[in-house]
């Protein structure tokens, strides 16, 4: 079953319970958050990641590809800023070297083989070690239904984070988690969490934004084995900057754009 149908079977009352997107603009309402970063990306633009590790951070894999071109890009022309805020971040880092799901392709169409296999991990030139940024765990992707919150820059709130504290699992097919979450250009990467015993879990990251029928929905990968296996990619992939790319693609019904 194509995304596209799976998303038609979705009421509205999902999205009615929706909470919506609140500015992270003092360091008081950020606390919280300091291990979600952007990601300056060689000067040209930008995506969301978040500390899973010292010096790991989790992104989606297509932005570490130059949108005309196609070409890989350097990670080392890539910094990481922790916590960005009005134009000052907890912790600056370059980085060392990235790795992309050995599956995922960024030429051709968005396709739900694409999205679930757009994942990457960058390594950070020096870990970071600060007691108000504390990296983030994972946990298994969670089920229809379920309420997950998201945590992102966009094209208009490039400055301050944004959390969306509630919005809904819509489906789950093959690998890719569809929600009710808000994103926008720039969102990329952007972790998607889970509230367990008061403390926040990356489930999911944000690969694209799609439009079906005119609902607005979001589209991620559910961790768990492709991060597993990113992070053995990372383990084995000796040369610095080495970006690992490959995958078949396959469409879907829906309209997609990269946010």
């Amino acid at each position: 079953m194509s995304l596209s149908i799976m998303v038609l079977v979705i009421t509205s009352a999902a999205f009615a319970q929706d909470a919506r997107l609140r500015r992270l603009d003092t360091s008081d309402a950020g606390k919280t958050w300091e291990a979600v970063g952007r990601l300056d990306i060689g000067g040209t633009g930008f995506c969301t990641g978040a500390l899973i590790a010292p010096d790991l951070v989790l992104t989606a894999g297509h932005c570490l590809f130059d949108k005309a071109s196609g070409a890989p890009i350097d990670p080392q022309t890539i910094k990481f800023l922790a916590g960005w805020r009005n134009g000052r971040a907890s912790a600056y880092r370059d980085v060392r070297r990235a790795v992309v799901h050995p599956e995922y392709a960024f030429e051709g169409d968005v396709s739900s083989e694409r999205v679930r296999n757009d994942l990457a991990l960058l390594q950070l030139a020096r870990p970071i070690r600060n007691s108000k940024i504390v990296p983030f765990g994972t946990a298994a992707r969670p089920r229809k239904g379920d309420k997950v919150g998201v945590v992102s820059y966009a094209k208009d709130r490039a400055e301050v984070p944004s959390l969306q504290e509630v919005c809904t699992v819509l489906a789950r097919q093959e690998g890719v988690l569809v929600t009710s979450c808000s994103v926008d250009f720039g969102s990329s990467g952007a972790p998607i969490f889970t509230f367990e015993n008061g403390a926040a879990h990356i489930v999911s990251v944000v690969s694209a934004k799609a439009e079906v029928k005119g609902d607005k929905v979001s589209l991620g990968t559910a961790l768990g084995a492709p991060l597993a296996r990113l992070q053995a990619e990372m383990i084995a992939t000796a040369d610095a900057g080495r970006v690992r790319v490959g995958g078949v693609r396959h469409d879907t019904g829906a309209k997609f754009i990269k946010p």
